[in-house]
């Protein structure tokens, strides 16, 4: 048995996109379960034969089985099973969760006698201690499936232990990633954007990183930030339970961040293992 998972966070968030996406993983996938009921699952399941050839055990629990004792049975299931235990949190901006909402016509678990977005507002509150306990945060707001697919096999499959260090592009006009640990800001950066022969490229193409290089700041900018993270990743990693996402934004999310981020990817996989970048808004158009 690898790994076991439990997959909760916010209600339309994606538990169960999640959920199915592991499944198609291999692993075996229970949903919904009450947390009381964790510790004899996974002992059950890591007796039987057949669970050798899964990758692990997936159990999704809602807010509707999230209980005050959840996070004690967390910790309990963890000393028994040592590092292969871990929680996702799912999670996604208010407005987007509203959309999702809107869309489906579906009643949020928290919303009778109220209104949706006080059901949301509600939810955040009771899956505070849960958010803080969580070693994994995803962001799903502006995932579309590909994406998240693509998380997820970055995260359990492309590394042996996992990511530990999340370098992500961004763009500001998009919104700011919910599960950022660190934010930096490269929009003050030369833009390629306004260069006719760069504006369709992206910042993973050798043109535009050239183009980004020839000026004093972007060194300067890079210099910088290895000076703060060199301090600031150590320190985070030995005091704080999960994963660090250092999200880089510009205003597109095209160009900019998206070189930025390589370049720091490039740094610091040499120095930690786990290390992952990803770009989230680099299709989505320009600037």
């Amino acid at each position: 048995m690898k790994q076991f998972l439990i997959v909760t966070g916010m209600s339309g968030a994606g538990k169960t996109m999640t959920l199915k996406v592991l499944e198609d993983f291999g692993f075996i996938t229970i949903d919904n379960l009450p947390p009381a009921l964790l510790p004899q699952l996974f002992t059950l399941i890591s007796e039987r034969p057949e669970a050798s050839k899964s990758r692990g055990v997936v159990a999704t629990v809602d807010i509707r089985n999230v209980s005050k004792n959840f996070v004690k049975v967390i910790d309990e299931i963890s000393e028994a099973w040592g590092g292969v235990v871990k929680v996702i949190f799912l999670t996604a901006s208010d407005e987007e969760l509203l959309r999702r909402y809107e869309r489906t016509r579906r009643v949020h678990p928290l919303s009778h006698g109220r209104s949706t977005r006080e059901g949301i507002l509600t939810e955040r509150e009771l899956l505070a201690p849960v958010l803080d306990r969580a070693d994994i945060i995803i962001d799903t707001s502006l995932m579309d499936l590909h994406q998240h697919r693509e998380r997820l096999l970055k995260e359990f499959f492309e590394n042996d232990g996992g990511i530990s260090i999340l370098i992500s592009s961004f763009g500001y006009k998009y919104g700011v990633p919910q599960d950022s640990s660190f934010v930096m800001d490269v929009r003050g950066l030369p833009n390629p954007y306004y260069v006719d022969e760069l504006k369709d490229l992206t910042g993973q193409d050798e043109p535009v990183k050239e183009f980004l290089l020839k000026f004093p700041e972007t060194h300067k900018c890079i210099e910088l930030t290895k000076n703060f993270l060199d301090f600031f990743i150590p320190q985070f990693l030995n005091n704080v339970r999960g994963q660090l996402h250092i999200s880089v934004g510009c205003t597109g999310g095209r160009h900019r961040s998206v070189a930025m981020a390589e370049w720091l990817g490039e740094i610091y996989s040499k120095v930690y293992s786990g290390v992952c970048v990803m770009h989230r808004d680099k299709g989505h158009g320009h600037q």
